[in-house]
């Protein structure tokens, strides 16, 4: 019986490792067809928003049906748990990297600021980056790597305010920039919540590696918003 539940554990885990693939490709194609004001790319990818949802639901439904009928033990059952928590934060991010595209068919054709989409452009980078190293960390069982990327949510964190700054110098510098500046606002608070959910996702590592479950970062701290 314990068998059939580790077979079907692992096709759950290679389902899990699949939708984070991606939600990873999803990140990088939103953010791409923001930076290049490209509709038609964004367009695509809302046209196929039903994806990752769908993904999600089947992983839920497999890992919920896992448990109910194979009673596993205690330390099959946090891996299991792990999967499902896991997989509503790889969603959530996919609704993230949505809402990048959504906006790039909203914003206008008004000026632009290069160097904020510089920094998008490299919050983009680092968050997939991260994204791919916390999917390695669970399939590795890596406590280690998994806290090394939570970790690394502070550079996210200081690229959102960098860019804040930016965006309000460029307007005051250029009030024509307004319009495109309010979808930067968006898009970098939407990277930087990406960050906080693979800061999650290292969380759930964790807790599927050691059955600890802690913040990985100060709860306490406020971010500037």
């Amino acid at each position: 019986m314990h068998e059939i539940f580790l077979d079907e554990l692992k096709k759950l885990n290679t389902q899990f490792m699949e939708m984070g693939v991606l939600v990873n490709d999803e990140i990088d194609h939103a953010t791409r067809a923001f930076v290049a004001h490209d509709k038609k790319r964004a367009q695509s990818i809302v046209d196929d928003e039903e994806k990752i949802p769908h993904e999600s639901l089947d992983i839920q439904k497999k890992a919920l049906k896992l448990m109910a009928l194979q009673q596993p033990v205690a330390t099959d059952f946090r891996v299991v748990i792990s999967i499902l928590k896991a997989t509503t934060d790889l969603e959530r991010i996919g609704e993230n990297a949505m809402s990048i595209a959504l906006e790039t068919i909203r914003v206008k054709g008004n000026p632009r600021i290069p160097d904020v989409e510089e920094i998008i452009s490299n919050m983009t980078h680092n968050v997939r980056h991260m994204l791919i190293q916390v999917l390695t960390a669970y399939v590795q069982d890596d406590e280690k790597m998994a806290k090394d990327v939570a970790s690394r949510d502070a550079a996210i964190d200081e690229d959102y305010v960098k860019a804040r700054k930016l965006i309000v110098d460029g307007i005051e510098n250029d009030p024509s920039a307004a319009v495109a500046s309010s979808s930067y606002f968006v898009v970098t608070r939407l990277l930087e919540r990406i960050g906080d959910h693979i800061v999650n996702l290292a969380m759930w590592v964790v807790y599927k590696t050691t059955g600890e479950l802690n913040e990985l970062t100060n709860a306490t701290e406020e971010k500037t918003i």
